[in-house]
């Protein structure tokens, strides 16, 4: 799974609520419209192409990624562009709610995004079974959202393939990049001046800004993960040969042991 470049608790709103309203509406950002946008292209299952020209990633979730240039598209990469595009047809237009940055290092603006009924699209998308909820900082609003809508879509979708149910980090290919569910055993837990550093088997290292860990809570400390098995989710990338990881958000770690 390809693109460089994430598990939060549900707020207890009691039984009642519960059975009134599904989980996954429980924590969700309000409809808010930043800006409206006329959708023109779907790109894959979370970019499209705006009527201006601009491109939008939708935040907080990851889709399968589409071929391009005769590689092959990760499975279910189809489905999702055509459920995208299935919704976003239907419209005229698109709201856009902005988090803390508004664009990524490729110029494409971040947003949550609604449709004119106030539905939002990765919340849709997540329920399908067709997207993975990710944690990306400093976008974090929506995070325990879209968790609990993924968590609706259990052995649905991408949710049945076993990419997804975490590919250990001893059986990740040298070549291994972009986005991927790994688990494996800390080894080692390491700091430098600016990060914690996890060293999973396999040779994966595991990279916790310093500036992140306040979100991880006041007793957290790394060092008690030393032989313990994780299961993670981010954008794998190469380092002179070595697989790193970035966790911004504990939303992105399981702890399995």
């Amino acid at each position: 799974m390809r693109r460089a470049h994430p598990r939060g608790a549900l707020f207890a709103l009691g039984l009642c609520w519960l059975i009134l309203v599904p989980a996954w509406a429980e924590p969700c950002l309000d409809f808010r419209a930043d800006e409206w946008v006329v959708p023109a292209h779907v790109h894959d299952g979370d970019t499209l192409r705006l009527a201006d020209g601009r491109k939008l990633r939708l935040l907080g979730i990851n889709t399968p990624e589409i071929g391009y240039d005769g590689e092959a598209s990760e499975p279910l990469a189809e489905e999702a562009r055509k459920a995208l595009r299935t919704l976003v047809g239907q419209v005229p237009r698109l709201a856009l709610r902005y988090d803390r940055e508004r664009k990524d290092r490729y110029g494409r603006l971040l947003a949550h995004v609604f449709l004119p009924d106030r539905r939002n699209l990765q919340v849709l998308l997540l329920h399908q079974g067709l997207a993975a909820a990710v944690a990306v900082a400093p976008n974090l609003a929506n995070v325990e959202c879209y968790l609990a809508a993924e968590r609706q879509a259990a052995g649905r979708g991408i949710w049945r393939l076993p990419a997804y149910q975490g590919i250990e980090t001893t059986a990740l290919s040298r070549q291994a990049s972009g986005f991927h569910i790994i688990q494996g055993r800390v080894q080692r837990v390491g700091e430098s001046r600016h990060a914690v550093w996890l060293n999973l088997s396999g040779n994966v290292a595991v990279r916790l800004d310093k500036r992140d860990l306040p979100r991880f809570g006041a007793g957290f400390d790394a060092r008690r993960l030393q032989g313990k098995t994780l299961k993670l989710r981010g954008w794998l990338y190469r380092v002179r040969g070595e697989a790193r990881m970035n966790l911004d958000h504990p939303a992105a770690m399981l702890t399995l042991e």
